[in-house]
């Protein structure tokens, strides 16, 4: 008798069962008793000559024998639970999905799929251990010369250099100022103007914020003799700290705007200035911004004009006024100048 027909067998005897007097349930599990001790041993050596033909050897010569339908029930019942406990690892997920299918393929009766085909196993080879370098490798390796970036192809495809800045704060390529829409005017104008002759293109050029360098101190002293007085020396803040006491604002090769600071340590705002043409810009704005970015966790102080419009821009990032004086830039300013002599300390708190 086959499992199957004594699987039947076992189905029919339990819906006889069921739909019998209970008074017989006694003499039917008898009857059952006897019948299964009676085919049992037969059963179990065709089980045991089944399994025996169905293995197969693997490469390194281990013996491996097919799962019964409850091992494999049991077996995904198992790492079903441990999955709910626990994540499984790639490998026992890999696993329960080959068992699971395994099951599907033999409910549904589909042929094909052998799951102890040696075939399909893949072994894994022995790790050798990693073997050194030889030193002629290394020694070529070594021995190659490549292409600075400046001269090199790379840099011809991509169309720039690399910023060759010291002390790079920011970088603005959106403002426009009232300087450069002149400029692009007077462009256009000529090349109407003349348009036979060949046209220069506008090359664009960002608005570049740098710590001071000393080739920028004479265009620095230029811009500050034209917007305070003449006579201004900041070359002394190149040995105090520049990167954290200057901020300097470059269009191209011209300086277009300067904010300083008297030390780190005092943190004391001696000029902020901007070029003529270039107000109105947020130039100021970021330059005091990042002045006080450089320098956080200290208070920041400065004297401003009683009548300069800078006020407003102090009050905007949180100057306070702490102290009125009067005559503070007598010595400084000449008597015909619309700027007020009198002055106002203001403060930022940190």
């Amino acid at each position: 008798m086959s499992l199957d027909g004594l699987l039947d067998l076992f189905q029919t005897g339990i819906e006889s069962r069921a739909s019998d007097d209970p008074a017989n349930d006694l003499e039917e599990a008898s009857y059952f008793e006897r019948f299964v001790g009676s085919v049992l041993p037969e059963c179990l050596e065709v089980r045991c000559r089944v399994q025996d033909s169905d293995c197969r050897t693997d490469s390194f010569g281990t013996l491996l024998r097919p799962l019964s339908r409850y091992e494999v029930s049991a077996a995904i019942k198992y790492a079903s639970a441990f999955g709910a406990a626990a994540l499984p690892s790639p490998a026992q997920a890999a696993i329960l999905r080959k068992l699971q299918l395994h099951r599907e393929r033999r409910r549904t009766d589909i042929q094909g799929l052998d799951f102890v085909n040696h075939n399909s196993l893949t072994s894994v080879p022995l790790q050798s251990p990693p073997q050194p370098p030889q030193s002629g490798i290394l020694n070529s390796l070594t021995s190659i010369r490549t292409t600075p970036y400046e001269t090199s192809f790379l840099s011809r495809l991509c169309g720039h250099r690399p910023s060759t800045d010291s002390g790079l704060v920011a970088v603005d390529w959106e403002t426009r100022s009232p300087w450069m829409e002149l400029m692009t005017d007077v462009r256009e104008h000529y090349s109407y103007a003349h348009p036979t002759s060949s046209q220069s293109h506008e090359v664009l050029v960002p608005i570049r914020y740098v710590s001071l360098q000393p080739s920028h101190l004479q265009q620095v002293h230029e811009l500050l003799a034209r917007v305070f007085w003449d006579g201004i020396n900041v070359s002394d803040l190149l040995q105090s700290s520049p990167e954290r006491c200057s901020v300097i604002a470059m269009y191209g090769k011209i300086v277009i705007g300067a904010a300083l600071l008297s030390s780190p340590q005092e943190t004391y705002i001696t000029y902020l200035a901007v070029r003529a043409g270039w107000h109105n810009c947020q130039i100021a704005t970021t330059m005091l911004y990042h002045l006080i970015m450089l320098n956080p966790h200290r208070d920041i102080t400065l004297h401003v004009a009683a009548n300069n419009a800078a006020m407003l821009l102090y009050n905007r990032f949180g100057f306070k006024a702490e102290e009125f004086i009067t005559g503070f830039y007598e010595d400084y300013l000449d008597s015909q100048s619309r700027a007020s002599m009198n002055a106002f300390r203001l403060r930022l708190r940190r």
